[in-house]
């Protein structure tokens, strides 16, 4: 097993990772659906629609806006009750960001089994 593989072997045991057909009712109690896809790789495989108000917020400064002490943090950062659900393509380096919210003390951050790609097999994209 590759050492990156292991690091994400061992980031998934802190989360209690959403099935993407569990996404829509997160949203509905009112967590944050983050898409942390780059602004190419959104356009390549679509966009989240506007029924599950995901939040678009590159990789590069995730902490910085979801942290709810810091002066760049995001309006919907006000605590470290807020719950993240963070999205990627396929699940991968959502898993990883989750988890370094997570290490901000954002204890209800998680991620999106299987990413996008997920959300839109499991048709939940046109989840309302």
């Amino acid at each position: 097993m590759s050492r990156i593989d292991q690091i994400l072997d061992t980031a998934r045991t802190r989360l209690h990772r959403l099935a993407a057909e569990d996404v829509p009712a997160a949203v509905r109690r009112g967590a944050l659906l983050v898409d942390i896809r780059p602004q190419g790789q959104r356009a390549k495989e679509g966009e989240v629609p506007e029924s599950l108000r995901a939040i678009v917020i590159e990789r590069n400064v995730l902490e910085w806006r979801c942290d709810p002490t810091s002066e760049a943090r995001l309006p919907q950062a006000v605590s470290d009750d807020v719950e993240w659900v963070v999205l990627c393509s396929e699940g991968y380096t959502s898993s990883l960001a989750a988890v370094a919210l997570q290490d901000l003390g954002l204890h209800r951050a998680t991620d999106v089994v299987g990413g996008f790609k997920a959300l839109a097999a499991a048709g939940a994209l046109a989840a309302t």
